[in-house]
């Protein structure tokens, strides 16, 4: 660890603290990151994975936030097309719920508030069964309309923020809390302590960025013994992972009567996505988990509309996240602000501090922070995070599909369904891992869901993957398909082959 001050810390390793970092580091300011878990280990690897406006935005008036949102879709696309791609997405009309005309004008909003580029537009659909769209679900919805927006995965998303960052010279500490921050002279004097063995150190910085996400408000009442002016709505929302409920790459959207929406979206290939509920949290008490009453919620809503009930038993995992919501005074829960504030303390050395923000705007909000706190640095370089991808997007090809074909013939006896899933984690840095492999084999030692040594010594080695659950549902979602007894094996591999790395 360098022993000068850093011009900028940043606290938390979600999708707005790695954002930053890699802002930052890119326009010239020295850059420490210190998260206290695994870099995208609570709310920003819980999401529904989607790159998108919002489109039950609209009906709060939150036009601002859906046009940013918008525009931000095939920025997002360019930057990271191994993770990041479109998807239609399909909202069956429900004759009890909103009319017909109103969904149209919505879709109208939403094709327009923002340009598309490449993305292609709303369209009204007839739902028969001899449609993919409409074979699955009940005989009473006969139409309905089909939309944009695209998936990402979340988790991937926060490690390559983190990975761009520390390629511009930014240091990224995992598992290190900031524990103590105070104001000396120009300085913030900030304590680092690390989470496995209890060691602290001492570093200084210019300026702060607490992006503590549901602990922004602890963060500061601890940390720096603050009282902070703004107040956090905790959400928790939950998903469930089914298996396979329809063919097509198609999502769906669906209406529900208490006027929230949840998504059935393809996940992984061999399974169906149903989020998300909206419960409101007094206090985190632990990591979250889905009750029975949400897991009910999710599987009454998406029977609603599939021809086929879908239960309990082809549930195979569930996963909870609390959004840190900028407290706004509404009591709904679903009617609360996704939109983000940045508050920056007067005082001096700088702190800000980040209050809600949603995946899709996390590179806006990394602007406006920039902004934000660009009177204190007169060296800061201008805006550029929109216009380079992040590790693994430079795939020189015209489209993702063509970079795929090209692996394959790269690797011709590697499995290409099996190269297809791990070339959208890795891109154009899947060479690095799969080096000069002739066949599975090369690969190492299996742990399960396609998971092999190289992958995992690379994501110890460049990913800062320190545990097996870091591997298994962060960096992959091998998790899926490994036994318990793989769990296991691969977490035994990890304890013997640690990597001789100190600060990556």
């Amino acid at each position: 660890m360098k022993s000068e001050p850093v011009d900028l810390l940043v606290i938390g390793g979600g999708v707005n603290g790695t954002g930053i970092a890699r802002d930052a580091a890119g326009r010239g300011l020295s850059v420490l990151l210190a998260e206290r878990g695994d870099l995208a280990g609570a709310t920003s690897s819980a999401a529904t994975k989607l790159i998108h406006g919002g489109l039950r935005y609209l009906e709060h008036y939150e036009f601002r936030l859906v046009r940013e949102a918008l525009g931000e879709r095939e920025v997002l696309m360019k930057m990271a097309p191994h993770i990041i791609w479109p998807l239609r997405f399909v909202l069956p009309h429900h004759p009890g719920l909103r009319p017909a005309w109103m969904i149209r004008i919505g879709l109208f909003l939403y094709d327009h508030l923002a340009g598309r580029q490449t993305l292609p537009g709303s369209i009204g659909v007839s739902l028969d069964k001899s449609d993919p769209r409409g074979k699955p679900l009940k005989d009473e919805f006969k139409r309905g309309f089909e939309y944009s927006d695209c998936w990402v995965d979340d988790s991937r998303l926060v490690v390559l923020n983190a990975m761009d960052a520390r390629r511009m010279g930014a240091q990224i500490f995992t598992r290190t809390a900031v524990t103590a921050a105070k104001r000396e002279a120009d300085l913030w004097h900030v304590t680092l302590t690390d989470q496995y063995t209890g060691a602290s150190r001492d570093v200084t910085a210019r300026g702060i960025v607490n992006a503590g996400g549901p602990w922004v408000r602890e963060t500061l009442t601890g940390a720096f013994s603050q009282t902070p002016k703004n107040g956090v709505r905790l959400i928790k929302g939950s998903h469930i992972v089914t298996k396979k409920l329809f063919d097509g790459d198609h999502c769906y959207i669906f209406q529900n009567a208490d006027n929230r929406i949840i998504f059935a979206i393809p996940y992984e290939r061999d399974f169906t996505l149903i989020g998300t509920t909206d419960v409101q949290l007094d206090k985190l008490d632990g990591p979250p988990q889905i009750s029975a009453e949400e897991t009910d919620y999710l599987l009454n809503a998406a029977s609603e509309y599939f021809q086929q009930p879908v239960t309990r038993d082809q549930i195979v995992w569930a996963y909870a996240g609390v959004r840190p919501l900028y407290d706004d005074g509404d009591s709904d829960p679903s009617a609360i602000t996704r939109d983000y504030v940045l508050d920056l303390d007067p005082g001096k050395p700088m702190l800000l501090s980040i209050y809600g923000g949603k995946l899709t705007t996390y590179r806006r909000l990394s602007e406006q922070a920039m902004q934000k706190i660009a009177p204190f640095y007169p060296q800061l370089g201008p805006s550029w995070s929109g216009g380079k991808p992040l590790p693994g997007g430079e795939i020189n090809a015209a489209s993702f599909g063509d970079f795929i074909a090209g692996l394959r013939r790269e690797y011709p006896a590697l499995d290409p369904t099996w190269l297809t899933r791990i070339a959208h984690r890795h891109g154009s840095a899947l060479r690095v891992i799969l080096g000069d492999a002739k066949s599975m084999a090369d690969l190492g030692e299996s742990f399960g869901g396609g998971l092999y040594a190289r992958e995992v010594d690379y994501l110890m080695r460049h990913e800062w993957a320190r545990e097996a659950d870091d591997v298994l549902w962060r960096r992959t979602k091998c998790g899926l398909w490994a036994t318990a007894a793989e769990r296991e094996q691969l977490a035994q591999w990890m304890a013997q082959n640690k990597p001789n790395v100190e600060a990556q």
